[in-house]
């Protein structure tokens, strides 16, 4: 059955936690208003990315945030909506970079999932590894749409990943997104460029949706970029947000297309008949 995805890209105030929670519920209500069925936002949405040795102030726990979230919204919501949001996560005494699966409704909350990232980038104007521990596990969640696939930020810009959440199950792929502008050489900025093209690369490979939602606004003289995307199984980008903007991305996802894609285009088979001695291969490189 078809459903409606958005993306609420928007500037969080920079490491004010109360504030962007109030701000996430608020645009959580606006998009359910407006017929959305799951909510994407943005990577560590809920205090800005640039924190760095802040990070300890700014961190939730996964049921601090469910908690908050749900007092926003007690009374307020009339229908059941799902939710993917990127923050800083505290537990067991260290911080990640993670994204929650919520569900909500009038008279419950549940958090499904919690993801960390897996590749912490340390280099040029990233420096995670400092400040976040990596998470180890797999981001697949199974949901009322089906199998989740949840890859922050640079997860995917290693497609293997991608290629192990479809061997998972997963046939929406949801990308939250905290992605400084850079390279201003060509048309389109270079950063959002590449995004654009690993989406593409990744639906039409494994036959899934993909749904990435940046971040926008301005933090310490970096300014991210925005132009959250969504893509369709065949490749296709079917709705763009614009570019340094807040802004919500509607688009209704046809579960269907992935199996039409699929059959056309059989990569996705030929990957799965070969899984066992792609393992043994893995497994022959060593550590």
């Amino acid at each position: 059955m078809a459903f409606t995805v958005a993306c609420a890209q928007f500037a969080p105030q920079k490491a004010k936690v109360p504030e962007n929670l109030d701000r996430i519920a608020d645009l959580l209500l606006q998009s359910s208003g407006e017929g959305a069925d799951l909510v994407v936002f943005p990577e560590t949405c809920t205090s800005g990315y640039f924190v760095e040795g802040g990070v300890a102030e700014v961190s939730l726990s996964a049921e601090k945030l469910e908690a908050e979230l749900t007092r926003r919204l007690a009374g307020r919501l009339n229908r059941h909506v799902d939710c993917v949001v990127g923050f800083y996560e505290q537990s067991e005494g260290t911080n990640f970079n993670s994204a929650a699966y919520l569900e909500f409704g009038p008279s419950h909350a549940r958090t499904s999932h919690v993801y960390r990232k897996f590749f912490l980038p340390t280099y040029g104007v990233f420096d995670e590894q400092r400040f976040v521990g990596r998470g180890t596990a797999l981001g697949k969640v199974e949901t009322r749409f089906g199998g989740v696939g949840i890859l922050i930020c640079e997860d995917v810009w290693h497609s293997l990943l991608g290629a192990l959440l479809a061997m998972s199950g997963a046939t929406l792929m949801v990308v939250p997104s905290a992605s400084p502008a850079r390279d201003f050489s060509g048309e389109r900025i270079g950063n959002l460029d590449r995004y654009r093209r690993m989406l593409r690369a990744l639906s039409e490979e494994h036959g899934v949706w993909s749904i990435n939602c940046q971040l926008s606004g301005f933090e310490g003289g970096k300014g991210f970029v925005g132009g959250s995307l969504i893509v369709d199984p065949l490749g296709n980008v079917v709705a763009e947000s614009p570019i340094q903007e807040n802004h919500i991305l509607l688009a209704q996802i046809d579960p269907e297309l992935g199996q039409i894609a699929r059959a056309n285009t059989p990569l996705f088979d030929d990957l799965r008949s070969n899984w066992c001695d792609l393992v043994e291969i893995a497994r022959s490189l060593g550590p």
